[in-house]
Parts: structure tokens; C-alpha cells; sequence
């Protein structure tokens, strides 16, 4: 598997876990980054209820979803 392949199952698994959020609205926040699957801090989330990133992700976003 090369990067193109990685990058598009990755861009695959993102787009699934959108729509799945969008069909629960009432849903907040996450247990798991929205980009990477990591598991979310239980501080993170007590203190961002509707946090969706862990803060290495949610950094990247900021930087580069800016642009």
C-alpha cells in the first residue's frame, strides 16, 4: 500500500465518521479524534465538552485548516 492508497482510506474512514456524526446531532463531543482515532483525553473532553480532536490534531486543524 502506498501514501496515495493510505491517504485515501484515511480520507475514507474520516468522511464515514462525519456522516455517522451528522446523523446523531445531539451527539457531544467524542471519545475519539475525528482525524486520527486516538482515544480523547477524559480531561480534554470535561473541559471541551464538544471537543472531536485530540490536541496534537486539533493543532494541526488550526495551522492548516487556515489556509
Amino acid at each position: 500500500m502506498d501514501d496515495i492508497d493510505r491517504a485515501s482510506e484515511l480520507e475514507t474512514q474520516q468522511r464515514e465518521r462525519a456522516l455517522k456524526a451528522r446523523q446523531q446531532p445531539d451527539t457531544i463531543g467524542s471519545s475519539r479524534c475525528f482525524d486520527c482515532d486516538d482515544p480523547i483525553p477524559e480531561e480534554r473532553r470535561k473541559a471541551l465538552p464538544s471537543v472531536i480532536r485530540c490536541v496534537h490534531c486539533q493543532q494541526i486543524h488550526e495551522i492548516w485548516g487556515s489556509k
